[in-house]
Protein backbone atom coordinates (compact mmCIF):
# COMPACT_ATOMS: atom_id res chain seq x y z
CA UNK A 1 0.00 0.00 0.00
CA UNK A 2 1.23 3.14 -0.67
CA UNK A 3 1.13 4.22 3.19
CA UNK A 4 3.11 1.49 3.76
CA UNK A 5 6.18 2.20 0.88
CA UNK A 6 5.97 5.67 2.71
CA UNK A 7 6.66 4.54 5.88
CA UNK A 8 9.29 2.07 4.63
CA UNK A 9 11.23 4.46 2.75
CA UNK A 10 11.10 6.89 5.97
CA UNK A 11 12.38 4.84 8.19
CA UNK A 12 15.21 3.79 5.63
CA UNK A 13 16.22 7.64 5.83
CA UNK A 14 16.09 7.96 9.15
CA UNK A 15 18.23 4.82 9.38
CA UNK A 16 20.76 6.76 6.76
CA UNK A 17 20.66 10.02 8.87
CA UNK A 18 21.04 8.93 12.27
CA UNK A 19 24.58 7.58 12.21
CA UNK A 20 26.17 10.74 11.04
CA UNK A 21 24.03 13.05 13.59
CA UNK A 22 25.01 11.28 15.67
CA UNK A 23 28.46 11.39 15.22
CA UNK A 24 28.17 15.42 14.55
CA UNK A 25 27.25 15.65 18.08
CA UNK A 26 30.40 13.47 19.50
CA UNK A 27 32.96 15.71 17.76
CA UNK A 28 31.23 18.87 19.05
CA UNK A 29 31.42 17.43 22.57
CA UNK A 30 35.06 16.06 21.75
CA UNK A 31 36.34 19.25 20.33
CA UNK A 32 34.85 21.43 23.76
CA UNK A 33 36.31 18.82 25.73
CA UNK A 34 39.65 19.74 24.02
CA UNK A 35 39.85 23.37 23.35
CA UNK A 36 40.50 25.57 26.21
CA UNK A 37 42.05 28.55 26.26
CA UNK A 38 45.47 28.74 26.70
CA UNK A 39 46.77 32.35 26.26
CA UNK A 40 45.48 35.84 25.35
CA UNK A 41 47.09 38.26 23.43
CA UNK A 42 46.74 42.00 23.99
CA UNK A 43 44.57 43.95 26.08
CA UNK A 44 41.14 45.51 25.86
CA UNK A 45 41.10 47.33 29.12
CA UNK A 46 39.69 50.94 28.00
CA UNK A 47 41.05 53.33 31.34
CA UNK A 48 43.00 52.58 34.11
CA UNK A 49 39.86 50.67 36.13
CA UNK A 50 40.59 47.89 33.45
CA UNK A 51 44.20 47.69 35.13
CA UNK A 52 44.80 45.96 38.81
CA UNK A 53 47.82 44.28 40.79
CA UNK A 54 47.76 42.24 43.73
CA UNK A 55 50.59 44.50 46.44
CA UNK A 56 50.87 41.07 48.30
CA UNK A 57 51.48 38.56 44.98
CA UNK A 58 52.80 40.69 42.37
CA UNK A 59 49.68 39.06 40.10
CA UNK A 60 48.66 41.77 37.44
CA UNK A 61 44.87 40.96 36.15
CA UNK A 62 43.61 42.51 33.21
CA UNK A 63 40.20 42.08 30.58
CA UNK A 64 40.47 41.03 27.30
CA UNK A 65 36.60 40.50 26.19
CA UNK A 66 34.81 38.72 28.63
CA UNK A 67 37.82 37.32 29.77
CA UNK A 68 40.03 38.13 33.25
CA UNK A 69 43.74 37.29 32.51
CA UNK A 70 45.44 36.74 35.45
CA UNK A 71 49.22 37.18 34.54
CA UNK A 72 51.75 36.35 36.94
CA UNK A 73 54.80 38.43 35.45
CA UNK A 74 57.78 36.98 36.91
CA UNK A 75 57.21 32.85 35.60
CA UNK A 76 55.10 35.21 32.38
CA UNK A 77 52.41 32.60 32.96
CA UNK A 78 48.36 33.24 32.25
CA UNK A 79 45.54 31.97 34.42
CA UNK A 80 42.01 32.58 32.74
CA UNK A 81 38.80 33.75 34.84
CA UNK A 82 35.79 33.50 31.85
CA UNK A 83 32.68 35.62 32.53
CA UNK A 84 29.57 33.14 31.86
CA UNK A 85 27.60 36.27 30.94
CA UNK A 86 29.66 36.63 28.13
CA UNK A 87 29.41 40.71 28.85
CA UNK A 88 32.80 42.94 28.42
CA UNK A 89 34.23 43.71 31.83
CA UNK A 90 35.20 46.93 31.98
CA UNK A 91 36.54 47.51 35.37
CA UNK A 92 38.46 45.14 37.99
CA UNK A 93 40.03 45.32 41.59
CA UNK A 94 41.40 43.16 43.90
CA UNK A 95 41.08 42.59 47.42
CA UNK A 96 43.35 44.12 50.13
CA UNK A 97 43.89 40.37 51.16
CA UNK A 98 44.52 39.52 47.30
CA UNK A 99 41.90 36.66 47.57
CA UNK A 100 39.13 38.07 45.60
CA UNK A 101 38.68 39.91 42.59
CA UNK A 102 35.63 42.28 41.77
CA UNK A 103 34.80 43.21 38.00
CA UNK A 104 32.33 45.47 36.52
CA UNK A 105 31.08 44.73 33.06
CA UNK A 106 29.14 46.58 30.17
CA UNK A 107 26.05 45.76 28.56
CA UNK A 108 21.96 46.11 29.42
CA UNK A 109 21.66 45.21 33.42
CA UNK A 110 25.43 44.86 34.11
CA UNK A 111 26.92 42.81 37.08
CA UNK A 112 29.10 43.54 39.36
CA UNK A 113 30.64 40.26 40.42
CA UNK A 114 33.32 38.88 43.07
CA UNK A 115 35.66 35.95 42.29
CA UNK A 116 37.72 33.52 44.06
CA UNK A 117 41.36 34.05 42.45
CA UNK A 118 42.77 30.67 43.79
CA UNK A 119 39.71 28.63 42.27
CA UNK A 120 39.00 31.16 39.68
CA UNK A 121 35.20 30.79 40.60
CA UNK A 122 32.55 33.40 40.73
CA UNK A 123 31.42 33.63 44.47
CA UNK A 124 28.89 36.41 43.95
CA UNK A 125 26.86 38.16 41.82
CA UNK A 126 25.55 41.81 42.79
CA UNK A 127 22.97 43.39 40.18
CA UNK A 128 21.80 47.43 40.77
CA UNK A 129 23.48 48.89 37.76
CA UNK A 130 21.11 48.96 34.31
CA UNK A 131 23.66 50.38 31.44
CA UNK A 132 27.46 49.99 32.37
CA UNK A 133 30.40 50.10 35.24
CA UNK A 134 33.18 52.35 34.72
CA UNK A 135 34.95 51.54 38.33
CA UNK A 136 34.88 49.48 41.21
CA UNK A 137 36.94 49.17 44.40
CA UNK A 138 36.96 47.40 48.15
CA UNK A 139 37.08 49.20 50.85
CA UNK A 140 40.49 48.58 52.96
CA UNK A 141 38.48 47.13 56.04
CA UNK A 142 37.07 44.43 53.16
CA UNK A 143 33.41 45.32 54.51
CA UNK A 144 32.35 47.17 51.51
CA UNK A 145 32.91 47.79 47.67
CA UNK A 146 32.10 50.12 45.59
CA UNK A 147 30.94 50.32 41.76
CA UNK A 148 30.49 53.21 39.86
CA UNK A 149 28.22 53.57 36.64
CA UNK A 150 29.12 55.29 33.41
CA UNK A 151 27.69 58.21 32.18
CA UNK A 152 24.14 56.64 30.88
CA UNK A 153 23.75 55.12 34.66
CA UNK A 154 24.64 57.27 36.59
CA UNK A 155 24.55 55.34 40.03
CA UNK A 156 27.23 55.23 42.65
CA UNK A 157 26.41 51.85 44.72
CA UNK A 158 28.35 50.78 47.93
CA UNK A 159 27.69 47.11 48.73
CA UNK A 160 27.52 45.20 51.83
CA UNK A 161 29.15 42.60 49.23
CA UNK A 162 29.21 39.55 51.93
CA UNK A 163 25.01 39.99 52.62
CA UNK A 164 24.61 41.09 49.19
CA UNK A 165 22.95 44.43 49.84
CA UNK A 166 23.15 48.26 49.29
CA UNK A 167 23.75 49.81 51.85
CA UNK A 168 24.38 53.71 50.25
CA UNK A 169 23.46 54.70 46.64
CA UNK A 170 23.41 58.15 45.01
CA UNK A 171 23.55 60.02 41.58
CA UNK A 172 26.21 60.86 39.65
CA UNK A 173 26.12 63.27 36.67
CA UNK A 174 29.80 63.35 35.17
CA UNK A 175 32.04 61.03 33.65
CA UNK A 176 34.01 58.84 36.22
CA UNK A 177 37.36 57.62 35.49
CA UNK A 178 38.70 56.68 38.72
CA UNK A 179 38.04 55.89 42.60
CA UNK A 180 40.26 55.36 45.63
CA UNK A 181 39.21 54.07 49.21
CA UNK A 182 41.06 56.26 52.26
CA UNK A 183 43.15 54.20 54.59
CA UNK A 184 40.70 53.63 57.36
CA UNK A 185 37.71 53.26 54.75
CA UNK A 186 35.62 55.86 56.17
CA UNK A 187 35.46 57.83 52.51
CA UNK A 188 36.24 57.32 49.30
CA UNK A 189 37.13 59.63 46.42
CA UNK A 190 35.59 59.53 42.35
CA UNK A 191 37.06 61.52 39.96
CA UNK A 192 36.36 62.62 36.46
CA UNK A 193 35.57 64.90 34.08
CA UNK A 194 35.49 68.58 36.01
CA UNK A 195 34.86 65.87 38.89
CA UNK A 196 36.60 65.14 42.55
CA UNK A 197 33.85 64.35 44.83
CA UNK A 198 34.32 62.69 48.59
CA UNK A 199 31.64 60.53 49.43
CA UNK A 200 31.16 59.38 53.04
CA UNK A 201 30.38 55.87 54.67
CA UNK A 202 30.09 56.50 58.53
CA UNK A 203 26.13 56.76 58.33
CA UNK A 204 25.92 53.60 56.48
CA UNK A 205 26.57 51.82 59.95
CA UNK A 206 23.14 53.05 61.09
CA UNK A 207 21.67 50.87 58.11
CA UNK A 208 22.21 47.80 60.31
CA UNK A 209 18.79 47.72 60.69
CA UNK A 210 16.99 47.72 57.80
CA UNK A 211 17.90 46.44 54.57
CA UNK A 212 17.01 49.72 52.34
CA UNK A 213 19.62 51.61 50.94
CA UNK A 214 20.02 55.24 52.34
CA UNK A 215 21.25 57.95 50.53
CA UNK A 216 25.30 58.47 49.74
CA UNK A 217 26.87 62.02 51.16
CA UNK A 218 28.76 63.10 48.43
CA UNK A 219 30.96 66.55 49.52
CA UNK A 220 32.64 68.19 46.02
CA UNK A 221 36.09 68.93 46.55
CA UNK A 222 37.84 72.39 45.92
CA UNK A 223 39.00 72.65 43.08
CA UNK A 224 39.69 76.98 43.02
CA UNK A 225 41.24 77.72 39.31
CA UNK A 226 41.44 73.45 38.48
CA UNK A 227 37.95 73.28 38.23
CA UNK A 228 37.67 72.82 34.51
CA UNK A 229 40.29 70.24 34.11
CA UNK A 230 39.35 66.47 33.67
CA UNK A 231 41.14 64.61 36.74
CA UNK A 232 42.00 61.05 35.22
CA UNK A 233 43.14 58.96 38.67
CA UNK A 234 43.09 59.32 42.38
CA UNK A 235 44.85 57.87 45.18
CA UNK A 236 44.37 58.55 48.41
CA UNK A 237 47.41 58.89 51.03
CA UNK A 238 48.52 56.39 53.05
CA UNK A 239 50.51 56.60 56.63
CA UNK A 240 51.60 59.96 57.37
CA UNK A 241 49.85 61.37 54.61
CA UNK A 242 46.39 59.80 55.21
CA UNK A 243 44.59 62.46 55.12
CA UNK A 244 45.62 63.56 52.05
CA UNK A 245 44.06 62.61 48.46
CA UNK A 246 46.24 62.68 45.11
CA UNK A 247 44.59 63.21 41.97
CA UNK A 248 46.31 63.94 38.05
CA UNK A 249 44.71 65.48 35.69
CA UNK A 250 44.77 64.80 31.90
CA UNK A 251 46.93 67.72 31.06
CA UNK A 252 49.81 66.45 33.34
CA UNK A 253 48.88 68.41 36.64
CA UNK A 254 49.97 66.55 40.11
CA UNK A 255 47.34 67.42 42.46
CA UNK A 256 47.49 67.00 46.28
CA UNK A 257 43.91 67.88 48.43
CA UNK A 258 44.21 68.21 52.29
CA UNK A 259 41.65 66.71 54.55
CA UNK A 260 39.57 69.70 54.38
CA UNK A 261 38.93 68.94 50.57
CA UNK A 262 40.73 71.59 49.53
CA UNK A 263 42.93 71.71 46.45
CA UNK A 264 46.39 72.89 48.30
CA UNK A 265 49.49 71.97 46.06
CA UNK A 266 50.03 70.82 42.83
CA UNK A 267 53.27 70.12 40.19
CA UNK A 268 53.73 69.99 36.71
CA UNK A 269 54.79 66.46 34.96
CA UNK A 270 56.23 68.04 32.25
CA UNK A 271 54.19 65.33 30.14
CA UNK A 272 51.50 65.84 27.14
CA UNK A 273 49.18 63.88 28.84
CA UNK A 274 48.81 61.80 31.88
CA UNK A 275 46.69 58.98 32.74
CA UNK A 276 47.14 56.68 35.96
CA UNK A 277 48.68 57.48 39.56
CA UNK A 278 49.91 54.79 42.16
CA UNK A 279 50.85 55.31 45.43
CA UNK A 280 52.47 53.46 48.93
CA UNK A 281 53.65 55.65 51.87
CA UNK A 282 57.13 56.88 50.39
CA UNK A 283 56.43 57.02 46.75
CA UNK A 284 53.67 58.52 44.07
CA UNK A 285 53.85 57.04 40.58
CA UNK A 286 52.21 59.02 37.61
CA UNK A 287 51.97 57.03 34.40
CA UNK A 288 52.31 59.80 31.67
CA UNK A 289 52.36 59.97 28.13
CA UNK A 290 54.73 57.91 25.49
CA UNK A 291 55.15 55.08 28.16
CA UNK A 292 56.86 57.83 30.38
CA UNK A 293 56.64 57.36 34.72
CA UNK A 294 57.56 59.71 36.89
CA UNK A 295 58.41 59.13 40.64
CA UNK A 296 57.29 61.96 42.99
CA UNK A 297 57.57 62.34 47.21
CA UNK A 298 53.71 62.60 49.05
CA UNK A 299 55.24 64.61 52.13
CA UNK A 300 55.89 67.70 49.36
CA UNK A 301 55.37 66.60 45.75
CA UNK A 302 59.25 66.56 44.85
CA UNK A 303 60.43 65.32 42.16
CA UNK A 304 62.59 61.94 42.36
CA UNK A 305 63.29 60.15 39.40
CA UNK A 306 61.94 59.06 36.07
CA UNK A 307 62.02 54.99 35.76
CA UNK A 308 63.68 53.70 32.78
CA UNK A 309 61.40 53.02 29.59
CA UNK A 310 60.89 49.01 28.99
CA UNK A 311 63.47 48.50 25.37
CA UNK A 312 60.71 47.84 22.16
CA UNK A 313 60.24 44.53 21.09
CA UNK A 314 63.65 42.72 19.16
CA UNK A 315 66.08 45.00 21.03
CA UNK A 316 69.22 43.05 22.13
CA UNK A 317 69.14 44.52 26.12
CA UNK A 318 72.94 43.48 26.47
CA UNK A 319 74.30 46.25 23.67
CA UNK A 320 72.77 48.45 25.80
CA UNK A 321 75.17 51.73 27.33
CA UNK A 322 72.85 54.56 27.70
CA UNK A 323 70.24 54.89 30.92
CA UNK A 324 66.86 56.48 29.73
CA UNK A 325 66.33 60.32 29.87
CA UNK A 326 65.67 62.11 32.69
CA UNK A 327 63.23 65.05 33.76
CA UNK A 328 63.13 67.91 31.96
Amino acid sequence: MPGDGFTITSRIRNLLRTPSMKNKKKCKENLSSKVTLEKVLGITTSGNSGLTCDPRSGLVAYPAGCVVVLLNPKKNRQHHIINTSRKTITALSFSPDGKYLVTGESGHLPAVRLWDVAERRQVAELQKHKYGVSCVAFSHNNKYIVSVGNQHDMMVNVWAWKKDVVVAANKVSSKVTGVSFSEDSSYFVTVGNRHVRFWYLDHCKANKVTRAAIPLLGRSGLLGELRNNFFSDVACGRGSKSDSTFCITSSGLLCEFNSKRMLDKWVDLKTGMAQSLSLSEDMIFCGCADGTVRAFSPSDLHFVCTLPQPHPLGTDVSAVTEASTPHP
